[in-house]
């Protein structure tokens, strides 16, 4: 089955860079691409309540015109792309989330308007990027120029999503013809020992990071024995700012969708808003494939 990689699309600016990123991403996969644009319709909500008060998009025949027009730029751009376009009834988020069982990938941008307002802001950003059936790219508008040679970077913390999400990085390096950088941050806290203790610990700390991040490397090359593969350790009280600073250098940034040690919560508190909002890159969440139900 080629699972198609859908993007949720509601003809904002963020919208319309998320898509573009899509049809690249679809080019990559030899994969169909799917726009869609959830629009909420009072009714299903079981209450007469006034349209005007739910905020509902633009009619209709709008957002389909608004869809047609974006999958014939789409297709015009990559010729020989399957591009559709369709509209579903229901709540962003939950529309994202059930198209995402059929799906290879699923792609967001960080604004939108009408069905996909506050996107990455609130409740639809952590029910997509936490309960989706397959990986999430979330797509900002870039605040300064991404590197389109620069390497595919992962953070990882020795957990089994982190694993996950160090294979699904190779597979996007490999697909992009870059590098891979692998990244783990580790605790600066030993900065409050004792003298004597900060050398043994800090070494110990370095140690455990490079093995680490060896067993990586050794995993990805496995897999990809032809993928260039850099190591990075980090020390840093915190793994959010050392990642943000890091996806400067890099064309996309993988995190996994749970993990351990610095990464515990990933998807769940202010690290993924950090790494969501502030990435200076696109970001993938590897959530794991599910099976159609």
């Amino acid at each position: 089955m080629n699972r198609p990689v859908v993007v949720g699309v509601d003809g904002s600016p963020s919208s319309l860079v998320a898509a573009e990123q899509a049809a690249q991403a679809a080019v990559r996969r030899s994969a169909p691409l799917q726009l869609v644009h959830g629009y909420l319709h009072p009714l299903g909500y079981g209450v007469p309540l006034n349209p005007y008060d739910l905020g509902l998009p633009a009619p209709t025949s709008e957002a389909q015109k608004m869809l047609d027009q974006t999958a014939t730029e789409l297709s015009d751009r990559w010729p020989g792309l399957d591009v559709q376009a369709r509209q579903v009834a229901g709540g962003p988020g939950a529309t994202l989330v059930e198209e995402s069982r059929r799906a290879d990938l699923v792609v967001v941008g960080s604004r939108g308007l009408g069905g996909f307002a506050g996107l990455l802001l609130g409740s639809v950003s952590q029910q997509v990027a936490g309960h989706a059936h397959c990986p999430v790219l979330v797509v900002r508008p870039p605040e300064q120029p991404i590197p389109v040679d620069g390497p595919v970077a992962v953070g990882l913390d020795g957990s089994d999503p982190a694993l996950a999400a160090v294979r699904l990085a190779a597979d996007e390096a490999a697909r992009r013809d870059t590098g891979l950088l692998l990244i783990h941050v580790r605790s600066g806290d030993e900065e409050r020992s004792v003298p004597d203790e900060v050398e043994e610990s800090a070494a110990a700390g370095r140690a455990d990071s490079d093995d680490l991040l060896a067993t990586a490397a050794a995993t990805v090359r496995a897999e990809h024995p032809h993928l260039a593969v850099e190591r990075r350790s980090l020390r840093a009280g915190k793994p959010a700012p050392a990642l943000v600073q890091a996806s400067g250098e890099a064309t996309l940034l993988v995190v996994g969708s749970r993990g351990r040690g610095g990464f515990a919560g990933l998807l769940l508190g202010s690290v993924s808003q950090a790494l969501v909002q502030h990435g200076h890159c696109p970001v993938l969440v590897a959530r794991p494939h599910h099976p159609e139900p």
